[in-house]
């Protein structure tokens, strides 16, 4: 630690401000620091990391849990199902939606159940063009549960940014091993592939201005729905039938030792 003392700033008579503040900056500049971090190697790494204890160890449904309470408190709606009801859930968030561009890499089987008409993204359609189309399902790399973030790769299932930012519906199907708890894990799977381009997604597009009047869609879709695909339930055990009580057969053998007993006697007063 260094004998650092702050002192209030006194202007030297005959100095112009811009050379008194030059001269202040190289004076701190030159003084020793009043912490004791020095090196690279002093500096604190007791923050989260992507392999701390929480983000290993944290129960997987909990995990699932926060990343919906997330999105629910930035508006957005969540849909849980599992692997077999994706299309079926797919088709109920779109409603009456009547054209949807999907990317080319996204499963032909996500929009099975889906009426409306589905384009198939070529890369060809203008942001004018995209602005008819009604919605957007695409699938996502990542989604961090503490933030509420889904994370896009400009890919074959994440779509082209465009596609995404301009329609005013955005459908995006997380599955569950996408999910991670912290930032860390998040930007950790991200760095698989740093030359990307990736777009993180918090909630629907909204904006406020100067009198805190919230405004929807300016910057993106006005609604947002993420499908979680979570595991499927395990069946429950089947229950194993109860044993015959003991008390019901013991009658039964008193009643044929009784009987036996009787048959005896009766034989030997005939006999005699």
């Amino acid at each position: 630690m260094s004998d650092w003392r702050d002192q209030r700033p006194v202007h030297t008579p005959g100095v112009s401000a811009k050379e008194e503040i030059l001269a202040r900056v190289r004076t701190a500049l030159a003084a020793p620091r009043r912490d004791a971090v020095t090196e690279a190697e002093d500096v604190p790494r007791d923050y989260q990391r992507a392999d701390s204890k929480q983000e290993v160890s944290t129960d997987r449904g909990k995990v699932r849990d926060v990343l919906v309470q997330r999105l629910e408190d930035y508006t957005a709606v969540v849909h849980r199902t599992t692997a077999d009801e994706v299309p079926a859930t797919i088709a109920a968030a779109l409603g009456s939606e009547s054209r949807v561009i999907v990317p080319a890499g996204l499963p032909a089987a996500w929009t099975g159940s889906v009426d409306a008409t589905v384009i198939q993204d070529d890369g060809s359609a203008s942001p004018r063009e995209l602005d008819a189309i009604d919605a957007v399902i695409t699938g996502c790399h990542t989604a961090i549960a503490l933030t509420g973030t889904i994370v896009l790769r400009g890919d074959d299932l994440g779509g082209r940014r465009a596609i995404t930012l301009v329609p005013d519906h955005h459908i995006v199907v997380v599955e569950d091993e996408q999910v991670v708890l912290g930032v860390p894990k998040g930007i950790e799977r991200m760095g698989t592939d740093p030359g990307a381009p990736w777009t993180m997604i918090s909630g629907p597009s909204a904006t406020s201005d100067i009198e805190l009047s919230r405004v929807e869609g300016v910057h993106g879709p006005r609604r947002l729905d993420v499908v979680l695909v979570e595991p499927a339930p395990e069946p429950e055990p089947e229950a194993e039938p109860e044993p015959e009580p003991e008390r019901e057969r013991e009658p039964k053998r008193a009643a044929a030792s009784t009987s036996t007993s009787t048959s005896t006697q009766d034989h030997q007063e005939k006999t005699s």
